[in-house]
């Protein structure tokens, strides 16, 4: 009898980068939810037959979810997400799942207690790390811990995994307590290859793009690739940046133009933000949203739906294709092994 693929269930999908990553490393995703509606159609336009709910997770997860879902509990491979963590303080106290009611975490918290996957996957941004000095991120470990797995983080660059931007992602990664033993999973190995933007940019093919104002084209126009403010006259760059012109620091995001061979800096939810611009090496304007996309390495025929700036905001929250792919595959992998042992 054909062995079956690995099952996932994907939370906080967005446009589908991570969920994307995990497919190529050969799980089956049975379920994605997903809040938003331009980014819950993007899944549907791509993936007719994968199995999008458009719904506040708030909704689902109060709910019987291995009947929801067909899948008995403990018999879910992985569950994948990366939570919105909102601000919040819980310094000092000890708190267990019910007190995280209202967190998006705590709704994730709540799909690994009713499902209890054998492994689960949660991405963020690395500065959840340091957020009120490393206690809202060691809640969530507490509560996830709770819930019944063993944990192991770390921070991991998309730009060592064959993407071509710098962009740091806090990866967690949990294994149920009865697997531990049986089920390893190793981080991925960073590649020796590290590509740039001229390996990515070529013969992008042609889509929406919101370009600069006109006074603000004709200034970066000045900008040489590889430069900043600093690389154009003073008297330009005070009258551009005003008051940000007194601002301590380098501010080396302002008029920032980016070079070929360089990788993008991390790829934003906005074609154009005065402090963090990211001005195309070539011509005087953003990226347009497919060479976006191209950066965060959807496929060319990944198409978005929404307006031009859901578009922009969709590409911009997603996970690196690449990077999702590489971490999904060592999962696959320790899960592959561990079954063979049985």
């Amino acid at each position: 009898m054909d062995k079956q693929p690995l099952r996932a269930i994907e939370l906080f999908a967005g446009a589908g980068g991570l969920a994307l990553g995990v497919e190529k490393a050969g799980f089956r995703t049975i379920a994605l939810i997903e809040l938003n509606p331009d980014a819950a159609e993007t899944l549907k336009i791509n993936r007719p037959h994968w199995n999008v709910l458009q719904d506040d997770i708030a909704n689902i997860s109060p709910l019987d979810l291995p009947e929801v879902f067909g899948v008995a509990k403990g018999e879910l491979d992985l569950l994948s997400g990366g939570a919105p963590c909102q601000s919040f303080s819980y310094a000092g106290k000890r708190l267990g799942l019910e007190d995280a009611r209202g967190t998006l975490f705590y709704h994730f918290a709540v799909f690994l207690q009713k499902l209890q996957p054998k492994a689960f996957l949660f991405e963020n941004v690395r500065g959840l790390l340091t957020h009120n000095h490393g206690h809202t991120y060691q809640t969530i470990l507490d509560i996830f811990s709770e819930t019944g797995y063993t944990i192991q983080k770390q921070v991991l660059n998309a730009w060592e995994y064959g993407v071509a931007q710098k962009r740091e992602r806090l990866i967690t990664i949990g294994i149920r307590n009865d697997l531990v033993g049986k089920l390893k999973i190793d981080f991925p190995a960073p590649h020796s290859y590290k590509p740039v933007l001229r390996d990515v940019l070529q013969d992008v093919p042609a889509s929406a793009g919101a370009p600069y104002s006109e006074y603000k084209r004709k200034i970066f126009a000045l900008v040489p690739p590889g430069g900043y403010w600093r690389d154009i006259p003073p008297e330009i760059a005070k009258e551009y940046m005003k008051s940000c012109w007194n601002m301590g620091g380098g501010r080396t995001g302002m008029l920032r133009r980016l070079h070929l061979d360089e990788p993008s800096l991390a790829v934003l939810t906005s074609p154009s933000q005065k402090q963090t611009d990211r001005c195309h090496p070539l011509e005087p304007r953003p990226f347009t949203v497919r060479e976006n996309a191209r950066i965060q390495c959807f496929p060319d025929d990944w198409a978005f739906a929404g307006s031009v700036g859901s578009q922009y905001k969709q590409v911009g929250n997603a996970v690196p294709v690449l990077l999702a792919y590489a971490i999904a595959k060592a999962i696959h992998e320790g899960l592959e092994q561990a079954s063979c042992g049985d």
